[in-house]
């Protein structure tokens, strides 16, 4: 297993984002990533989901909204205990020099300090976390 800090840069490939700071977070169980304007449109006979990544004031804010015709829906319990309704979509994760295919569940995180969070459905059987350290992946290439 590799080890990584409690703080990694990411790519998420598909998105078109590069050198994201994500949270490492061993007690979610699901991975989730900053969204806004998110929203279902119909198109011909099939629902459409559109949605904005991350805020405006990121560095790598784009105006242009992600289109995904493929996704579900599920409950997430957040961490102030509350059950939210959220959307899931895949796509593929870049950490350190490898690409993984997982889950994203969307949701507003603009009050956290980093706009997604890797969970243990990602993590499991492949990472160890260092807590004491951040950016372990970014030191290593």
């Amino acid at each position: 297993m590799k080890i990584i800090g409690r703080v990694e840069q990411v790519s998420l490939p598909e998105l078109e984002m590069s050198d994201i700071a994500a949270k490492i977070d061993t007690g979610a169980y699901s991975s989730a990533l900053h969204c806004h304007k998110i929203q279902i449109k119909q198109e011909e006979d099939k629902e459409v989901l559109y949605f904005n990544l991350l805020d405006p004031s990121h560095e790598v804010y784009s105006k242009k909204p992600i289109r995904f015709e493929t996704f579900s829906q599920t409950t997430v319990k957040s961490s102030n205990g509350k059950r939210q309704k959220r959307f899931k979509i895949k796509t593929k994760i870049k950490l350190g020099t490898k690409i993984y295919k997982t889950e994203f569940t969307l949701t507003d995180r603009r009050d956290m300090r980093y706009p997604i969070l890797l969970g243990r459905k990602l993590l499991d059987k492949k990472f160890l976390v260092d807590v004491s350290q951040k950016f372990i992946l970014k030191k290593q290439s």
